[in-house]
Formats: structure tokens, C-alpha cells, sequence
């Protein structure tokens, strides 16, 4: 007995299939991972951007108000409404201890695990206080 309305696909036309979407996925995925380390790179300068410039205002603000101009110390830093009007961002390259800063490093220097930023409070210097990718010298 021979079907003449058969439905459905032929073994090769599934091997063909897997053979296609083999070759998608490999061109897919390293462009997946270019794009995630490009946009933790961008959160991380966002982040630091942000953390400078809070930081250039409370110089500017002290300079006006009290004649001399001073860099923020480490704690009116931490403290939300001092020098930030939130908390403190993030380090997406450093999760365990996102959102602390360690101060009294040079800078370069990474300091285990205790802080997501670094500062230096002489000079008003923020960086991350890690160095995946180079991110320790913007």
C-alpha cells in the first residue's frame, strides 16, 4: 500500500535545517558576548561619570560657599544627600561589593574585594577599584 499524500520532512531536509542553524549560532554568539562587555564597559564610564561629576560639584559648591575649595571626604561620598543624591552605582565589573568605595589607594592599585570604586580624597580622583578589562585607568 503506497501513500501518495505524505506530509511532513525528509531526513535531510532536518539535517539541513541543523546545519543552518549551527552556522547562525556561531555567529550569533561572539557577537552576543562583544555586546554584553560593550555595555558594561558603557555602565561602568556612565557609573564613573556620574561619580566625578557629583564630586566636581561638591568642589565647586565649597569653593563658593566657604572660600576654599575642598574635595568631598570619603564618608560625605558614601552618605546619600551629601555628595550624591542617591546611592552610590554600581561597578558592573565587580559584583560582590558593588556599591562601596575604598579609599586611601593609588591609583592603579585594586584593592581585594572590599570596594566597587576607589577614591582618593587629596585629589578628588574616583576609578573602579577593578581591572577586567582596563577600566582601572579611565
Amino acid at each position: 500500500m503506497r501513500f501518495t499524500n505524505q506530509k511532513g520532512f525528509t531526513l535531510i531536509e532536518l539535517v539541513i535545517i541543523i546545519v543552518i542553524l549551527g552556522i547562525l549560532a556561531s555567529v550569533a554568539i561572539p557577537k552576543y558576548r562583544s555586546i554584553v562587555a560593550e555595555s558594561k564597559e558603557a555602565a561602568c564610564k556612565g557609573a564613573l561619570g556620574s561619580l566625578r561629576s557629583a564630586i566636581s560639584i561638591y568642589y565647586a559648591n565649597t569653593a563658593v560657599t566657604t572660600g576654599t575649595a575642598t574635595w568631598p571626604p570619603i564618608d560625605s561620598v558614601r552618605t546619600v544627600g551629601v555628595v550624591l543624591e542617591q546611592d552610590i552605582p554600581d561597578n558592573p565589573y565587580q559584583t560582590n561589593a558593588p556599591d562601596s568605595i575604598v579609599t586611601g589607594v593609588t591609583k592603579g592599585t585594586i584593592v581585594g574585594t572590599r570596594g566597587g570604586w576607589a577614591y582618593k580624597a587629596s585629589t578628588g580622583e574616583i576609578w573602579p577599584n577593578t581591572n577586567t578589562v582596563g577600566e582601572n585607568d579611565w
